[in-house]
């Protein structure tokens, strides 16, 4: 039987959506076209479709174009269909699927079957998935995931060489494959990052914040909270390769030396690029534990309690620009604060109750599908949100500033620029209650996460909490049934009302 592949190490399932125009080729080139094609937008023409590729985008790899460009090719041929044969009828994705199946060698050699299936088999990520099925203990990036693929391995085939051959299909039209080679390439244009409409503060007392923010569970960004992290000025690239030296960390499913991640990070060109997510980092190398600290605002974290069976609570990040996390929400119900130390993160948050567009969660929450990256999301879904009643809070954290994520909104974040921060998950009396009802959902060993005791999480965070602070739990189911109550009290004005509708109706 065929092991199925990880096609693209998907963590969630995705969705890709293309709806492609020519474009033009200058500063608002989307294709690659021949300038002698007829109909075709001229550099001088504006459009509001266009966007700014990066300076350092190549050409798209072996031809590809969208298929819009089809209508304006004088054969109308398509080389894609031409190519398959009998699986022309196949969608790109399933191809892909398919190939999905094959190892390095066979997929060279199917890529000298046609010049449709040379670009198909030369598909980037069906490489890197190779590569990261491969290489648990990390890998030394090559330029491309295929390159790196055949240093380390070396297949015996020799039809892998075929590649330094450059080969370009003409007439190939696809909108999956084009897509993904445009989601890599795009600068993101101004007017994603315009909107900023987070509140922002600056020496809030605590009180003001759990007020303010923590308690109507509301984002806020807070500033000077990092003035004095030993972090904030010492943790640059050079000083952070030799403090770890070869300490490995997680990268996606691999782990690798902060040295060979950022070899791979200044090279690579993806849409989905590998981001450097370690919730282990402070035991893997003390010293980074103790360069940062936890705000006042948020010192409260009731999971302490556990001790080390404690759910995974705090991760240090790093990644290029185009790098980040698409729409989520935090686990086990918990709130999150993110501190950037270097570089700039783009944030969109939705509260609990609005969920993004293009997002369509399972009806139990285990499961997302949302495209397939973060500039795909902009592409096609972030203008739909300036015409909705609840817009989202956007902002860009920058450098020594901190985002306070209260539990339950829906976020996407996206890296500006290489950045490096620190985050951690917290539960505080605020929202003890929701984490509580969380963890015993019928479903908790799907939904929790962090821990490999899933099912009882509940039960031991629960009896610890009662023995450590006795009567916390009573106070706060408490405390909300008295403000339910009170919000269904009538005010006195309605008192008033229901009093002269009933006197009238009675004189009547």
């Amino acid at each position: 039987m065929l092991k199925r592949k990880n096609f693209l190490y998907k963590p969630t399932k995705r969705r890709r959506k293309g709806n492609y125009k020519t474009f033009s080729k200058k500063k608002k080139f989307i294709s690659e076209t021949q300038e002698s094609k007829p109909h075709q937008i001229s550099e001088n023409e504006d459009t509001e479709e266009g966007f700014n590729l990066k300076t350092s985008a190549p050409s798209h790899s072996h031809g590809v174009q969208p298929l819009g460009n089809l209508f304006f090719s004088p054969s109308f041929n398509n080389s894609r269909n031409t190519g398959l044969g009998n699986l022309q009828t196949l969608s790109d994705e399933l191809v892909l699927e398919i190939l999905g199946f094959l190892d390095g060698t066979h997929l060279g050699i199917l890529s000298t079957v046609s010049k449709s299936l040379y670009v198909f088999c030369n598909h980037e990520p069906l490489w890197r998935n190779l590569v990261l099925e491969k290489s648990i203990d990390g890998f030394l990036y090559n330029g491309s995931w295929k390159n790196t693929y055949i240093n380390a391995y070396k297949p015996s085939s020799d039809v892998l060489s075929v590649e330094s051959m450059g080969l370009k299909v003409r007439d190939f039209y696809s909108d999956y494959l084009f897509q993904s080679w445009l989601c890599a390439n795009l600068e993101m244009k101004p007017e994603w990052l315009e909107r900023d409409n987070i509140p922002r503060r600056k020496g809030l007392s605590v009180d003001e914040f759990v007020e303010n923010f923590e308690e109507p569970n509301k984002p806020v960004l807070l500033e000077g909270c990092l003035d004095n992290w030993d972090a904030f000025e010492k943790w640059d690239r050079d000083y952070l390769v030799e403090a770890c030296g070869d300490v490995k960390f997680a990268v996606g499913p691999v782990e690798m030396k902060l040295e060979d991640y950022f070899r791979y990070s200044d090279q690579a060109r993806e849409e989905r690029p590998l981001y450097l997510f370690d919730p282990k980092f402070a035991e893997k190398v003390p010293a980074l534990g103790s360069e940062y600290q936890v705000p006042e605002y948020f010192s409260e974290d009731l999971f302490g309690v556990l001790g080390n069976e404690r759910p995974d609570y705090r991760w240090i990040i790093i990644g290029p620009a185009g790098s980040g996390s698409s729409f989520h929400i935090d686990p086990n119900s918990t709130s999150a604060w993110n501190a950037v130390i270097k570089g700039s993160k783009k944030w969109v948050l939705f509260p609990p109750d609005v969920v993004p567009p293009g997002v369509h969660p399972s009806p139990d929450g285990a499961e997302v599908a949302c495209p397939v990256s973060i500039i795909e999301w902009f592409m096609n879904f972030y203008n739909a949100t300036k015409t909705w009643k609840k817009k989202p809070i956007e902002c860009v954290c920058k450098a020594g500033e901190v985002i306070f994520v209260p539990n339950g909104w829906w976020h996407l974040v996206i890296n500006l620029e290489d950045s490096i921060a620190i985050t951690q998950n917290f539960v505080s009396r605020r929202n003890l209650l929701n984490v509580l009802d969380f963890l015993k959902r019928p479903n908790a060993n799907t939904l929790v996460s962090g821990t490999r005791d899933r099912v009882n999480l509940y039960d031991k965070f629960k009896n610890v909490i009662e023995a450590t602070f006795p009567g916390t739990i009573d106070g706060l189911v408490l405390k909300t049934e008295e403000k339910k109550a009170q919000q269904k009290k009538p005010s006195f004005w309605e008192l008033v009302t229901d009093s002269r509708a009933g006197a009238f109706k009675f004189s009547f």
